[in-house]
């Protein structure tokens, strides 16, 4: 079975609910990982949007949140997690601080991509490390990834 991340709260390409956004109660979605590869000693999560600030005129993906050292028989993050699995580790999003940040588009819907990631050691030398630090260091240790993407554009 290949590796692959869902979030019951909405499909591969649909609508993020509002709860989930800086318009809602900016809880982290409720993630499920399946399929797994044996020999992965830990997982790895990134959450960006690749059309900021404008999806007509993107300049820059933004981080939205960075998880590591995940133990690789997670079964999933809950809705609004606030205790991580034992030694998972944060990385900053482009807030400059760990944990989920929500989507908050300035301008029309953007998607926001979910990407999980089985690797074949653990990163626990990383402190705090940005999205390219992380993706630096799990360079020749990818053994297995995985993505949902969710839409949000702010009401009104």
């Amino acid at each position: 079975m290949a590796l692959g991340i869902s979030a019951p709260a909405f499909q591969d390409g649909g609508e993020i609910p509002a709860a989930f956004t800086c318009e809602g109660r900016d809880l982290s979605p409720a993630l499920t990982f399946t399929g797994v590869p044996a020999e992965a000693k830990s997982l790895a999560l990134i959450v960006d949007d690749p059309d900021a600030p404008d999806p007509a005129a993107p300049k820059m993906t933004y981080v939205h949140w960075v998880l590591f050292d995940l133990p690789p028989d997670t079964p999933g993050l809950p809705e609004g997690v606030t205790s991580l699995p034992a030694g998972t580790k944060d990385g900053l999003n482009d807030w400059k601080r760990t944990g989920y940040g929500g989507p908050c588009p300035p301008i029309g819907r953007h998607r926001y991509f979910f990407k999980l990631y089985a690797l074949d050691t653990t990163l626990s030398h990383l402190d705090r490390p940005t999205k390219a630090e992380l993706l630096a260091a799990m360079q020749g240790h990818v053994l297995a990834e995985a993505q949902i993407v969710g839409t949000y554009q702010k009401a009104g």
